[in-house]
């Protein structure tokens, strides 16, 4: 049952009256703020109802806890979503595997060895539904009994990409989470290419770790990957990737990022002896 509070910031939203984080932030930084706040929020209920999506605003027990010292412009206040939403909650258990949408079967078959590893381990899988990196994270993880976690750029009704609409019933269906900052849609496609940089927050936010599969640098068709990386060094979650000079891994460019991030020692080389570790 979606709160009254949660009910109130989808009237915000729907009405135009709360366009952004930093506006809501701005006009209702505490819940007395919200709770004594009226608007006929009624006649959303049951367009609510019908669509099987439940809401949580930030003054909901169930709304996930956030770091500290998280800009306005950067904190969410707002989550559409289906599944279980206490996932969230646990960011220890969580890990964000993300990677280039244009990998080749060799990098797959590496990233479900990896993905297996850590959902045996324990871990749910957060990841962005996108083609490539994204979606074999999330089916390896289903595949292997886990709860995997989608962050989508896009409301509930457009599953994007269209291809992975199937793949988001069965995350829902097999115990996880698929969540969204937005409720109405993109009005331009500039403003929709926004939403995948801040959806990328998001999959650091709320998980322990990053992890990188595969991804070029900028200048060689960069994925966005970076987004993610650099708010996980911004909130001081540990950073990995899957690397192997073995496999010639210096020498292709769709590992140019990963590379990047060893020689700055941003990040460090996932090893089975690492996710063998606690708290890793």
């Amino acid at each position: 049952m979606n709160s009254k509070n949660a009910m109130k910031v989808l009237a915000l939203i729907l009405s135009g009256r709360i366009k952004s984080n930093a506006a809501f932030w701005r006009e209702f930084p505490s819940r007395q703020a919200l709770d004594y706040f009226n608007i006929d929020f009624e006649m959303f209920e049951n367009t609510l109802l019908e669509s099987g999506y439940n809401i949580v605003c930030a003054y909901d027990e169930d709304f996930p806890t956030l770091p500290y010292g998280l800009r306005a412009s950067e904190k969410p206040f707002f989550f559409v979503y289906k599944g279980d939403i206490s996932l969230l909650q646990n960011k220890q258990s969580n890990i964000a595997v993300i990677g280039t949408r244009k990998i080749d079967e060799s990098i797959a078959i590496r990233e479900r060895e990896l993905v297996a590893k850590l959902t045996e381990k324990g871990f749910n899988i957060v990841s962005g539904l996108a083609l490539g990196c994204d979606t074999v994270a999330h089916e390896t993880c289903i595949n292997c009994g886990g709860k995997t976690i989608a962050i989508l750029p896009c409301t509930l009704d457009k599953i994007y990409p269209p291809a992975n609409k199937q793949l988001a019933e069965k995350i829902v269906n097999s115990g996880g989470l698929i969540i969204t900052e937005y409720i109405l849609a993109a009005y331009s496609d500039g403003e929709f290419k926004k939403r995948f940089v801040e959806r990328d927050r998001l999959q650091a936010m709320f998980s322990s770790a990053v992890v990188l599969t595969a991804s070029n640098r900028l200048r060689d068709g960069d994925c966005g990957s970076r987004h993610a990386i650099n708010k996980a060094k911004e909130y001081g979650h540990k950073i990995f990737v899957m690397y192997d000079e073995n496999k010639g891994d210096n020498k292709n460019l769709l590992f140019g990022l990963n590379t990047d991030l060893l020689a700055d020692n941003s990040a460090t080389i996932l090893t089975d002896e690492i996710m063998n570790k606690p708290n890793n």
